[in-house]
């Protein structure tokens, strides 16, 4: 048998996302879809929003928080949180899920009630890596 590393296609990498799908399947029995995409503004200017959509189970996860600068430390953030977990539990999800890294957010969640489930310190990058749960 003829063994070779090759790159993928965008065709192969459809193939085999379609495969990790399918026997994903039979452990997997439901799918729920949905996510929270919110934003708050200031006199008409994005400041902060938060990205979120559900993956497997009922689990939110959440992809991106951000709050401009000169606006952090007002509640935008804690708003967005919230806001975002009443939507995640009107569309299903009964726990959320999230990483930060060490200069974003990591006392922010913990005082939202999140738990750290694991982290990780990269020594070459010198940075730490938080993944974090809420059951809701």
């Amino acid at each position: 048998m003829n063994e070779k590393l090759v790159d993928l296609t965008e065709e192969q990498v459809e193939y085999i996302n379609e495969q990790l799908y399918m026997y994903d399947r039979e452990y997997i029995k439901y799918c729920l879809e949905g996510g929270v995409q919110i934003g708050i503004e200031m006199d008409g200017i994005l400041v902060g929003g938060l990205n979120a959509y559900m993956s497997a189970f009922h689990i939110l996860y959440v992809d991106t928080v951000f709050v401009a600068e000169t606006y952090r430390r007002q509640g935008i953030g804690r708003k967005l949180i919230c806001e975002m977990e009443q939507r995640a539990k009107e569309i299903g999800a009964n726990m959320i899920r999230l990483d930060t890294f060490d200069w974003q957010g990591y006392e922010f969640y913990k005082s939202l009630g999140y738990e750290e489930v694991g982290h990780y310190y990269n020594e070459e990058d010198k940075f730490h890596e938080y993944f974090f749960v809420k059951r809701i």
